[in-house]
């Protein structure tokens, strides 16, 4: 799950998840995921403003879709956006892929939105980015707002910490260091959970996002929560899991 330190953008709810994070050492295999479906109530400074649900679906034999969409709550019903994004992924011996990468902020505007296809034959990333043309050169590993956080979560249910990874940003590429901090018993809606935490930091930033991983809910994340230095912007704490 990469997170977006850029708080107007679309994916700032998905890529929270960041549920927020692509590249893993060694190859992430579909029969490591299975569908869920996972509801967070996002906290903005203190205070709840929306509700956003994820959810992994398998569609072939390799072929996944991963989708989020979020609804207002409490202030956030004085916004009118209402973001839905959604990435079409295939998982193999090549890692997780992204093939297609769609969002939109559920407003006539397409300052937020983002319609990208991923043509690794070829090597390019091509489409629109929040208003910006994309036509970019792929590197191996590089994900969108959602496929990273899919990236993530294969390569912990196999064993492996992420440590370097890459995001597609408009018409450029980000990379993100990921570290293994902690493990931490927390309470949730789901009772006390026992969960490793990750963190990580675009190199540079003042933000880190951190993630509370439950290894018994298969490394879904139950906690994501963004820092800028010791202040805390935003927090996502899991509601309800199904299918996990």
């Amino acid at each position: 799950m990469r997170p977006n330190e850029r708080s107007g953008r679309v994916g700032s709810l998905a890529v929270v998840m960041t549920l927020a994070l692509t590249f893993i050492a060694g190859s992430a295999r579909a029969d490591g995921l299975k569908p869920f479906e996972a509801a967070y109530t996002w906290i903005w400074h203190g205070a709840p403003v929306a509700v956003s649900t994820l959810k992994l679906e398998q569609r072939g034999p390799d072929t996944w879709s991963y989708a989020s969409s979020s609804e207002p709550r409490g202030l956030g019903i004085l916004y009118p956006m209402r973001p839905q994004l959604e990435s079409l992924l295939r998982v193999g011996d090549q890692g997780v892929r992204p093939l297609h990468y769609r969002a939109t902020d559920g407003t006539s505007g397409d300052r937020r939105s983002a319609d990208v296809t991923f043509d690794w034959d070829a090597g390019r990333a091509t489409g629109r980015y929040e208003g910006v043309p994309v036509d970019l050169a792929l590197k191996p590993g590089v994900q969108d707002d959602l496929s990273i956080q899919i990236a993530l979560l294969s390569a912990l249910r196999q064993g492996h910490t992420p440590s370097n990874l890459s995001m597609i940003d408009k018409n450029s590429i980000r990379d993100y260091e990921y570290r293994q901090e902690r493990t931490e018993t927390i309470d949730t809606r789901l009772g006390r959970v026992e969960t490793v935490v990750y963190a990580s930091q675009h190199v540079g930033s003042p933000r880190t996002t951190r993630f509370w991983c439950a290894p018994a809910k298969g490394f879904v994340p139950m906690r994501v929560q963004q820092k800028r230095l010791d202040s805390v912007e935003w927090t996502m704490e899991i509601e309800s899991l199904k299918g996990d």
